[in-house]
């Protein structure tokens, strides 16, 4: 009986991992349609803004990121600013890209989606796909395997990954004992021999053995163990949808893992990379590969009801493995049942994160809305504000004072309640859909929501109070970027100073 543990997730920060794949830029053009355009029959957008993140193998690279694991990249990207912007958005994810080679005669590979509201008008592909010489990557690789504990080789078959580069890396790996796992492309799966796990999925599967069966266990079973025998891989993990997983290896029982009972499937775009990476990260920190297998199911089920591109997140992952039954056993027949409770909770994330939340948020075309406080004993007059303030969105944000940031307001003898509490309970309101910290951290700085606000950019900005628009120190920049500025009404004999107050009078009599 294989277990699971917060430990194990934490473990993953020991790890060191190396992504050898196909990079890209994903753009993201939002705006709106209200005309058709009079020289042709199709719509005109009209773009309000754009977002840029790493694509292909850089999805990859943001799993193992949000893991909060070590990560570089070897790749290729083009002498041009899309190149430029890949390594841009590398760095500001601490990720090491000194294996990052810019190529003169190589265009970056951009993928540019163009939205209107939800609906995805147009995605335009900038790519030229051709072999790449292997010789100058080669040339790169002892250097990047230096301090590695897993490689993931991420292909998406632009012309990366020959056969000389894939061999070349398994064999250098081998001698160092680094464990090899491929994400693959195509059907030729001998040039993978030697490779410690390959990832196809149940389609990729059965292409990979001219057609195989792969509808049931024992088929997958029968399929998966011919492409061991035939390829020279040490172990398969088929993930199948709905089905879960299956692990198939040389010298073990098969494990069929289910997937996570009840999960609202919003969009399974880069799941198979947060599934490599997860499997990879345990991996690389000490797991075993049911273990590791167990937490990419998991993981896996976690961000398919995100939506859009999403990575996992090692604090989801902690949160999951510590409330949710996860149970595994062996056998050509056995099943992993995987029960996960779903509980009402917003998130607490970073400045980052909440980023990339609004943008999939956006994408489904919702209307964001903000407000900010330092909320710190929640009363009648809060939660009346925050319902009111959510009845005019699809999404709420509450940007919260920190500590440092309440003292400098309130004074020495607040906050009542430390952030984390406050985070908590706020986090816990049916009203917010997620809490994000800010605020000066010594007196003098900036302890207003503007630079949080010019950050996430949401729709409604939600002042309580009796104020005019020109009174409000972030209506200047939420208005500069678009959004709109709500005064809200308040909530007269409800206040935590109040609150404070009525306490100690009735402490002291």
């Amino acid at each position: 009986m294989e277990t699971l543990s917060e430990q194990l997730i934490e473990n993953m920060k020991s790890a060191c991992i190396l992504v050898v794949g196909d990079i890209m830029l994903d753009r993201f053009v939002y705006g709106r349609v209200e005309r058709i355009s009079p020289e042709s029959p199709v719509p005109v957008l009209a773009v309000e803004r754009e977002n840029t993140m790493l694509g292909g193998a850089g999805n990859t690279l943001s799993n193992l990121v949000h893991l909060e694991c070590k990560s570089k990249i070897l790749s290729v990207i083009g002498d041009d600013a899309p190149g430029a912007q890949i390594r841009e958005l590398c760095q500001a994810l601490d990720i090491d890209d000194t294996g990052l080679i810019s190529l003169k005669d190589r265009s970056s590979i951009v993928k540019t989606r163009f939205l209107a509201g939800h609906q995805q008008l147009l995605r335009t592909d900038n790519e030229r796909i051709s072999a790449v010489p292997a010789e100058p990557v080669i040339g790169k690789l002892d250097e990047a395997l230096e301090g590695v504990t897993a490689v993931i080789l991420s292909d998406y078959g632009k012309g990366l990954l020959s056969k000389e580069l894939v061999s070349t890396v398994i064999s250098k790996a081998q001698a160092k004992n680094i464990p090899v796992l491929i994400d693959p492309k195509g059907k030729d799966y001998a040039i993978y021999k030697g490779a410690d796990v390959v990832t196809p999925n149940k389609k990729e599967l059965s292409e990979a053995t001219n057609g195989g069966a792969v509808g049931t266990d024992d088929e997958v079973v029968a399929t998966a163990s011919k492409l061991l025998a035939s390829s020279g891989i040490k172990n398969i993990v088929a993930t199948r949808s709905a089905d879960g997983m299956s692990v198939i290896s040389q010298n073990a029982e098969p494990l069929h893992i289910r997937s996570a009972a009840n999960i609202e499937v919003f969009d399974v775009s880069g799941a198979g990379d947060t599934v490599i990476a997860t499997i990879a990260a345990a991996l690389a920190s000490g797991a075993t590969l049911q273990q590791a297998a167990l937490l990419a199911n998991l993981a896996g089920s976690i961000v398919v009801a995100k939506v859009g591109t999403a990575p996992i997140r090692a604090a989801e992952l902690k949160t999951a493995v510590k409330n949710h039954d996860i149970q595994s056993s062996t056998g050509p027949a056995a099943a992993a049942a995987a029960r996960i409770e779903r509980v009402r909770r917003a998130p607490v994330l970073s400045w980052s994160e909440a980023e990339e939340e609004i943008r999939r948020w956006r994408a489904r075309g919702l209307k964001t809305g903000f407000t900010n406080g330092c909320f710190d004993i929640l009363h009648y007059g809060h939660v009346s504000y925050l319902n009111e303030a959510r009845s005019r969105c699809d999404r709420l944000i509450v940007g919260l004072n920190s500590d440092s940031s309440v003292r400098i307001l309130k004074g020495p003898e607040r906050p009542v309640h430390d952030e984390a509490s406050r985070a908590g309970v706020l986090a816990a309101l049916g009203s917010v859909d997620m809490v994000v910290l800010f605020g000066a951290k010594e007196q003098g700085d900036d302890n207003t929501a503007c630079k949080l606000l010019d950050r996430l950019q949401p729709d409604i900005y939600f002042k309580g109070g009796d104020y005019a628009i020109d009174q409000i120190p972030e209506a200047p920049g939420v208005l500069r970027n678009g959004g709109k500025v709500e005064v809200m009404p308040v909530y007269e004999g409800h206040s935590t100073t109040a609150s404070i107050a009525k306490a100690r009078t009735r402490s002291a009599a």
